[in-house]
């Protein structure tokens, strides 16, 4: 049986087809220039956000140029134009009226009636009537009668020096057989403050104190007020005794009116005091 004999050299296999690689992209060099890819732990870097900054800033200098150039441009058109003549600041110099103003008279000078006698300026005495239950004297009212109407006589005298108390004047009558009435003039200095209205303020005070009062405004007045007192006062062996009354200021004098009646008295009656009475001062 013959033996093959050995083969010296071993058949070689027949090469295996290439399959085509593709190819690697480089990896990125990092800072130190090393061209060594992302270890096997490392995730690739995030994409860089896009800037928006070049833009806004381009804009606002768009803005600005156009803000300059409009102002040289309308300060260029302004400079070609001729100036506008503006009136002068001098003003005509009106002439002077000759001759001398006319003094007012006695009805137009209002601080002339109320310098003169103030007694002038009550109320007359209606015809028929009587006089007063009260004294009256001469008409004037100082400082000593007038606090001793009123409760606190010692305590009203200071509070009228104070109030710069300059004098006062005072009327009054009786119709029939049960009315009443008192008017009252008081004028004040008035050289530290307005005591006059503040009069008038007190007798608006005291007059809404009592129950059961109308009141209404007198025309022309300003603050001034007329009242009516629906609840008489009583007191045992009289009759009761209605009231109404009326306080207001013109100037430095303060006006006081007052009625009385054993029956109701209306608004028009103590309207009718209060209108005639302002209207002389």
């Amino acid at each position: 049986m013959d033996v093959p004999e050995e083969v010296g050299e071993t058949e070689e296999a027949p090469d295996a087809p290439v399959v085509p690689v593709a190819p690697v992209a480089p990896a990125a060099e990092d800072a130190t220039g090393s061209a060594e890819g992302p270890g096997p732990s490392e995730e690739p870097a995030a994409a860089r956000p896009r800037r928006h900054g070049r833009t806004a800033l381009l804009l606002a200098a768009a803005v600005v140029l156009g803000l300059v150039g409009g102002a040289c441009g309308g300060y260029l058109v302004q400079a070609d134009r001729e100036p506008t003549k503006l009136p002068p600041l001098s003003q005509p110099v009106v002439k002077q009226a000759k001759g001398e103003a006319e003094p007012l008279s006695a009805a137009e000078d209002r601080r002339l009636r109320t310098d003169g006698d103030l007694r002038k300026l009550l109320l007359p005495r209606p015809k028929g009537t009587r006089d007063a239950v009260f004294e009256t004297g001469d008409g004037w009212l100082d400082l000593a009668d007038l606090a001793e109407n009123y409760e606190e006589p010692d305590e009203v005298f200071g509070d009228l020096i104070t109030d710069e108390f300059r004098r006062g004047a005072v009327t009054g009558w009786r119709a029939g057989s049960t009315t009443s009435v008192e008017i009252q003039l008081l004028q004040f200095r008035q050289e530290q403050a307005l005591a006059a209205v503040t009069h008038a303020d007190d007798g608006h005070y005291w007059a809404e104190e009592k129950s059961n009062t109308r009141s209404w405004a007198i025309p022309g007045t300003g603050d001034g007020q007329a009242y009516v007192h629906d609840s008489p006062e009583r007191e045992a062996g009289y009759l009761p005794m209605y009231s109404a009354e009326a306080h207001a200021w013109r100037g430095d004098i303060a006006m006081d009116i007052w009625i009385y009646d054993t029956k109701p008295i209306s608004k028009q009656k103590i309207m009718d005091l209060a209108e005639r009475q302002m209207g002389r001062l």
